[in-house]
């Protein structure tokens, strides 16, 4: 998961205490710089950070310093922003993250374009024989319902089928950049090509592990996870997110509450669907022919609340 290097700038990073007038957050604090697995060769783990809740609240208000605010005051200054969407008092808030993702799930990271990104060079360095093999019970047939998802994961022998042709496949990549590049274990024979490392990367697949700095403010980072954290992302940026969450939690525990709260765990209705709902709490009985809205409307509406007579 890491190598020397890696584990060497940890301890030294880890090692090196600073002084600061800047607020800090002792639970956050305690894990910087600490790898947080993910997945398989991946992990997470928090560089740097400026601002807390106090900072939120602080922009907020425009004012100086805590001050002698009671936290029952912060907390629900907090979740009166969280819960109309003013956004802005959390942007004064930024982590900078040090990920190490396959890079297909880079792919759909980088389309959340409100960050600052700095990604391991494959022009300038030799990325490691580490690829993504997926659990057995994460690899499934396309669903019928959802074009984009899994459906149930197939049983145990076809399973590690598809794990060993895509480990296979993936060690035999490998093992041609390593030839391209003519630089296996450090041998170089004259009667390889030995091209140039941006030509031999082409060939290696999309489960081949990438490394990138990820810097976002904390508004850009909740929007992110609102999105990656739900159970209908895909699993393995899923699995990202859900280590991010608990390092939010960490970070700005109050942020944390009200993001689940009002943003997270909630369900958005249409102007329609709110006027269902209405007339359904008036004792109206409902059905899908009256409603006014499409199938897959009504469907999601049903899974939602659980309102309507639909049999």
């Amino acid at each position: 998961m890491l190598d020397d290097d890696q584990r060497n700038e940890i301890e030294r990073a880890r090692a090196t205490v600073t002084t600061t007038m800047r607020p800090t957050v002792p639970e956050l604090e305690a894990v910087m710089h600490t790898p947080f697995p993910v997945l398989d060769h991946g992990f997470i783990r928090v560089v740097d950070y400026m601002g807390d809740d106090s900072a939120v609240v602080q922009a907020a208000r425009v004012s100086y310093g805590r001050g002698t605010r009671k936290v029952s005051e912060d907390r629900g200054l907090i979740r009166y922003l969280m819960r109309h969407w003013h956004t802005t008092p959390f942007e004064m808030c930024e982590i900078k993250l040090h990920v190490k993702l396959p890079i297909f799930v880079a792919r759909q990271w980088i389309r959340h374009r409100t960050a600052n990104v700095n990604e391991y060079s494959a022009r300038y360095s030799i990325l490691d024989r580490e690829f993504y093999i997926p659990e057995p019970d994460q690899i499934a047939p396309q669903s019928a319902a959802n074009k984009q998802g899994r459906a149930e994961p197939v049983d145990t022998n076809a399973a590690e089928a598809v794990r060993a042709l895509l480990r296979g496949e993936a060690e035999r990549a490998y093992d041609n950049y390593l030839w391209m590049l003519n630089d296996e274990g450090g041998n170089h024979e004259p009667s390889r090509p030995g091209v140039a490392r941006e030509l031999a990367r082409i060939g290696l697949g999309l489960n081949t592990y990438t490394q990138w700095y990820w810097k976002a403010d904390l508004h850009n980072l909740l929007r992110f996870l609102r999105l990656r954290a739900d159970p209908h992302a895909q699993y393995e940026i899923r699995a990202y997110a859900e280590v991010m969450l608990d390092i939010v939690k960490r970070w700005v525990p109050m942020a944390y509450e009200a993001f689940v709260e009002y943003q997270m765990n909630t369900v958005s209705l249409s102007a329609t669907a709110a006027d269902i709902v209405r007339r359904a709490l008036s004792g109206e009985a409902i059905s899908f022919e009256t409603s006014g809205l499409s199938r897959r409307e009504w469907d999601e509406l049903d899974a939602a609340l659980g309102i309507t007579n639909q049999p």
